[in-house]
């Protein structure tokens, strides 16, 4: 008989003791030595109110040590070349793994970038067309419009023995239309908006914003350039100064004895200007490009951006062009029914995308969209699109707010993506409000208790249930829920909306009321925004109405921007210095005459360690005040103005609204930030620091000064809270009862229940959706439950 033998079970390998993220002392930011234990392979949720230190924590601290240390693997040489990350501060950071970062930063707004090039949807299917396409035209180069066709030909030298010169011709076949070189639309520019032809350029004739009399880049190179006579009227320019004025090529030419480039007015205006995304340029600069040229569509290639080759390549019916034109939900049925051994693997990969697409919420668009048009939701969605068929597993996905622009109905389908990525072993960290999806994590941290200053420590760690019984403001948040109101506003008049038929608008006729606040929702793509950006901030009610829209675009800023600079509060604080000690208002700037001069204005100084991280250390002039120390001898209320700088917004209220130091117009502006949540924020903290829902406020305060009857709001609820949210509800009330009309669109369930009106869009999205489904008050959406957001309304408030 076999013996029995207790024996003892294997001890754990060693490898397998690294099961969690340990961070240790963690100083970035707003965090006060925050030391937390994040477990691996599993869903944590990281809350907080906006402005706390999760994105300090997720993307500063985690993620940016895992990016650094995999990057020093690399040589030195290769180093040399990729963005130079500085450590974290933080004392201790163990068992990282590979972090894959997918945020709401907007995807390329380059005028060719679109949704096919930006996921290389556009690659696969050029090359499908370059192996299908009949007539076959070439690789797929010749279907691509970002790539021009090229041809030369001459001698050239082969340095191979003996020397010989050789005859050589070079073609390469593209597929950019020559016309619009791509961008599918054409330009034409109103001269008379460059410049005024009654006056000469030494009497600075130029009206391009920007353009001074003595710049030396721009203005000067024309009037010294030798080619034009400064001091004649340009209307009296002879045909070949006109000609050399606006078309001249790319010429050498020396101003003062240095050597410079003169170009033509139009393709300098072209390459300075129109290059650019019209939605990423300065609001200034965009308006004078509005206003100075009209865009069309292409006539050559109506604005498919192809030459004609490419165009007519088609497999059975469809071109590339229109397979491009397509919503992708269809696209991908059409690539389906493609039964070609010959091309296996490619219909297997390019579907997979296309599938993909779909899965995540976006089968509602077209290959062709502009990459700049997506909201912020729908570019962090398009980002995922490449990790979701991954094969990797133990890596680290970083996502912040994914269900940002999410529809109730599609939070769910979010939730689903999550936790597979979670199930097939990787650590997933979400930063994000929504309950729905902080409902579903495995671990939650919790930071707090309040924003800026007031935030940057634990205040929990644990589950879904210890969180709700925490007693932290998330927790004591987390199940609050809006109640409908018991009456409504009346309307005082309205906005006429006829034959709207932007993007996939299907005729829509709709009135929006005056006076109340108005909700406009319905699915991701069913056209909210193409209905009130189409036809209110963009139509012809827009200057007749006074229409104000504060939309998702990211506000700018580098490091010397900071609220007080953004707002326009820096104007009337220098003033009142000035005034006060009978000095000139620019010595109250750090970025012009009082700047101090070691580290101009920036209050640390950089020193550049080529392929290793830059170091920043504080200025030992000025301390890191910024400024000169004379212009620091000069007090207003007996403060001086780095500490008005460092004074927080609520702070700053007090300061300048009584007393020696009262300033009406720094205390009306300080008031605005006040009403928007941003009461904690010091005036002159860089933006660059800031949450992406502090910044979103920082635009709504600065908007609010705008004259104007209707406000157009796109998703404030965008970055925010729910103890924020309930504050919003309140600002939106005061705006509407000051006698302004509101108009958000929105799919924050509290918004909803909080409106007068409700105009819902559906039912589905792309050619399913653009019809207006439901128009009324909350509470008859409630009752009705008749469409997808009435169906989850009803649920939010327990009806």
């Amino acid at each position: 008989m076999a013996k029995r033998t207790d024996a003892q079970p294997p001890a754990p390998h060693a490898a397998d003791s690294h099961d969690v993220i340990r961070v240790h002392g963690a100083r970035v930011n707003n965090l006060k030595d925050v030391s937390v234990v994040i477990p691996k392979r599993r869903l944590t949720v990281l809350t907080g109110v906006s402005g706390s230190g999760k994105s300090s924590l997720v993307f500063g601290t985690i993620a940016a040590e895992s990016q650094r240390l995999i990057n020093e693997t690399y040589s030195a040489f290769v180093q040399g070349f990729m963005p130079t990350l500085a450590r974290p501060e933080v004392d201790v950071l163990e068992g990282l793994t590979t972090a894959i970062i997918v945020d709401q930063q907007r995807l390329g707004a380059d005028p060719r970038s679109t949704v096919g090039t930006a996921t290389d949807a556009n690659a696969m299917l050029r090359i499908l067309f370059s192996r299908l396409g009949e007539p076959h035209i070439g690789p797929p180069s010749a279907y691509a419009f970002n790539v021009p066709s090229v041809r030369a030909s001459g001698a050239i030298t082969v340095e191979r023995g003996a020397k010989q010169t050789v005859k050589a011709t070079f073609n390469r076949t593209g597929g950019m239309c020559p016309r619009c070189e791509g961008r599918g639309s054409v330009s034409d520019i109103d001269l008379t908006q460059l410049y005024d032809d009654s006056k000469s350029l030494a009497e600075g004739a130029f009206t391009i914003p920007g353009w001074k009399s003595d710049s030396f880049w721009t203005v000067r190179v024309y009037a010294e350039s030798g080619f034009l006579d400064p001091d004649k009227p340009i209307r009296e320019f002879t045909e070949k100064e006109m000609r050399d004025f606006l078309y001249r090529e790319p010429t050498k030419v020396k101003v003062e004895g240095v050597n410079l480039t003169y170009e033509g007015l139009i393709p300098k205006i072209q390459k300075s200007f129109l290059s650019k995304d019209k939605e990423a340029l300065q609001p200034h600069i965009r308006a004078f490009v509005e206003r100075a040229v009209t865009f069309t569509t292409c006539p050559e290639c109506a604005g498919t951006r192809l030459a004609e080759g490419a165009r007519s390549s088609k497999i059975g019916r469809i071109g590339i062009a229109d397979a491009c034109a397509m919503q992708i939900s269809d696209l991908a049925a059409w690539v389906g029914g493609l039964a070609e051994p010959s091309v296996a693997p490619l219909l297997t990969a390019l579907g997979q995308t296309l599938d993909s697409f779909v899965e995540i919420g976006l089968g509602y668009l077209a290959l062709d969209r502009p990459s700049g048009t997506l909201s912020g939701g729908e570019a962090q969605r398009v980002k995922m699109i490449r990790h979701l068929g991954s094969a990797l597993t133990d890596t680290t996905y970083v996502f912040d707010e994914p269900t940002a622009g999410l529809h109730p109905h599609d939070i769910q389908r979010m939730n689903d993506l999550l936790l597979r990525l979670r199930d097939k072993g990787n650590t997933v960290l979400v930063v994000e409000h929504k309950p729905e999806t902080i409902a579903i994590a495995d671990h939650i941290v919790d930071l707090g208790p309040g924003a800026g200053t007031a935030g940057g420590t634990v205040c929990f760690e644990g589950t879904v249930e210890g969180l709700r019984a925490s007693g932290t403001v998330t927790g004591r948040h987390f199940d609050d829920r809006a109640a409908l109101k018991a009456t409504v506003r009346e309307p005082t008049g309205a906005l006429e909306i006829r034959g709207a038929t932007a993007n996939n608008l299907c005729d829509v006729d709709v009135d929006i009321p005056l006076g109340v606040l108005a909700v406009v929702t319905g699915v991701a793509g069913s056209g909210k925004s193409s209905l009130v950006h189409g036809s209110l901030v963009k139509g012809p009610l827009a200057a007749d109405r006074g229409v104000v829209a504060v939309d998702q675009s990211p506000i700018r800023g580098s490091r010397r921007s900071n609220p007080a600079t953004y707002t326009g509060l820096l104007d009337p604080i220098r003033k009142a210095f000035a005034k006060a000690n009978g000095v000139k208002p620019a010595l109250f700037s750090a970025n012009s005459e009082g700047a101090c001069p070691t580290c101009n204005g920036a209050g640390v100084v950089y020193t550049d360690l080529a392929m290793m991280a830059g170091v920043a250390t504080t200025c030992e002039e000025c301390e890191g005040k910024r400024f000169q120390a004379a212009v620091l001898e000069y007090r207003l209320g007996g403060r001086d103005i780095s500490e008005v700088l460092a004074m927080s917004v609520a702070e700053a209220g007090e300061f300048f609204g009584a007393g020696e130091a009262r300033t009406p117009a720094a205390h009306a502006v300080l008031g605005r930030l006040a009403d928007v949540g941003l009461g904690y924020l010091s005036l002159g903290q860089p933006l660059t620091t800031l949450s992406g829902g502090e910044r979103q406020r920082l635009k709504l305060a600065t908007h609010m000064a705008d004259k104007g009857g209707v406000y157009v709001l796109d998703e404030p609820t965008a970055g925010l809270h729910l103890a924020d949210v309930e504050q919003l509800l309140g600002l939106l009330d005061r705006l509407v009862d000051s006698g302004k009309s509101v108009i958000v669109v929105e799919h924050h369930q509290a918004v909803m229940a909080h409106a007068d009106w409700i105009v819902d869009l559906g039912p589905g999205a792309g050619h399913h959706g653009g019809r207006i489904v439901f128009e009324g008050t909350p509470a008859d959406l409630v009752a009705a439950r008749s469409t997808l957001t009435g169906e989850h309304l009803a649920a939010y408030v327990g009806a």
